[in-house]
């Protein structure tokens, strides 16, 4: 096996990746959709059964079952590189009908496109690669999991495993649109806060209410007053309900708090804070309580990552990429977990996009192989 030979068979299968991303686009694969999560992963299995490549199903009753899938040598012991990324969106049922995969002008567009099914879609390809020409001295793992834009509540604890006893972690979340890759990323909590107040006719019996929309007022206040842009740290309280009618006051109210920071030491910091509001009662007659509902780590770039990304930054610029660099995103993403139990991670390594999160999410077509060939090379000489 050559680094030609690996390059360009991937080359050639440019509109193979384009299929394949255009079938996973058009399922439907929010996170609370187990059955199109599981779906999409189906179809990914089909590409490995395919292929001859090994793969397995790990079960979960509640979201998307983990895929896994390896290409190793017979009686290989080394230790894995990890192929990571995942295949649940943020959109709802019935958006892949409405706006299915197409492309005009050089971009893809779909949901998912981006963010990141391109990423998958490359990953299985290089592995594929690996595969035809006979392996890799270090085997190589693919984990395709299922719940990573609600703060993975079934996949981290996989994601830790896999991390931990592997040599290398790869995560393919979409490159950047500068076509950067990423090398630190914040940390973020996302939280649901519940207000109980005291139902009462708001004209008739007025004193004998208590607000729970004006006690979730006050909170929102104080939450986001925590925000400090100088040491990257923000608050939103993204999401509001509550009350009963518009002449009762109102007995409940919540709020959906999301948390994002880069230095670790500040969580414990900030949290301590929300607490303290959480307790503190600003309608008298209110309680209060706060859940964490999903949490990401920072990725914060080790000695050995530094060292992983500079060899994929010399990969890259032999296939072209001769301007990219690493940045920095305060977005989260799955990386945080492998990078947090030791394990030197590079992410943003997928094809090019942006608009993630939106009806203009697009995918820039002519990245794809550049940025597989940039991959498999960094994987061959590590």
């Amino acid at each position: 096996m050559s680094e030609a030979q690996i390059t360009d068979w991937l080359a050639s299968q440019r509109q193979a990746m384009i299929d394949l991303l255009c079938d996973v686009v058009n399922i439907d694969s929010g996170s609370y959709d187990k059955e199109g999560v599981d779906a999409v992963g189906a179809r990914f299995e089909r590409h490995f059964a395919e292929h001859g490549i090994p793969s397995r199903r790990e079960a979960n009753a509640t979201f998307g079952d983990a895929i896994h899938a390896e290409v190793a040598k017979p009686g290989s012991n080394e230790k894995p590189v990890l192929l990571m990324g995942h295949r649940d969106t943020v959109f709802g049922k019935g958006e892949a009908g409405r706006r299915p995969f197409t492309i005009r002008d050089g971009r893809a567009y779909g949901p998912g496109v981006a963010d990141m099914k391109s990423g998958l879609v490359m990953n299985v390809f290089v592995a594929t690669a690996f595969h035809k020409f006979g392996g890799n001295p270090h085997p190589i793992k693919l984990l395709i999991t299922s719940d990573e834009e609600i703060g993975s509540p079934s996949s981290r604890p996989v994601i830790e495993r896999e991390g931990r006893s592997a040599r290398a972690v790869f995560n393919s979340e979409p490159g950047r649109p500068t076509g950067n890759v990423v090398t630190g990323r914040k940390g973020g909590i996302f939280m649901h806060l519940a207000i109980t107040g005291k139902a009462a006719h708001s004209g008739a019996n007025f004193a004998a209410g208590v607000s729970a929309i004006g006690e979730l007022a006050h909170k929102i206040v104080q939450i986001h007053a925590l925000t400090d842009l100088d040491k990257g740290i923000t608050l939103n309280v993204g999401l509001v309900s509550g009350g009963q009618s518009v002449n009762t006051t109102a007995p409940s109210a919540e709020g959906q708090i999301d948390l994002r920071y880069v230095d670790p030491a500040d969580r414990a910091r900030v949290m301590e804070a929300i607490e303290k509001i959480v307790a503190t009662s600003y309608v008298p007659g209110t309680s209060a309580t706060l859940t964490i509902k999903g949490e990401f780590v920072p990725v914060v770039q080790s000695a050995e990552s530094k060292t992983l990304f500079e060899g994929y930054q010399a990969a890259s610029r032999q296939v072209g990429l001769t301007t990219l660099q690493g940045e920095f995103s305060g977005g989260c993403a799955d990386s945080g977990f492998t990078a947090a139990v030791g394990t030197p991670t590079i992410c943003g390594l997928g094809p090019v996009g942006g608009l993630a999160h939106t009806p203009e999410e697009y995918l820039e077509l002519d990245s794809i192989v550049p940025r597989a060939q940039a991959l498999a090379l960094a994987i061959l000489r590590g």
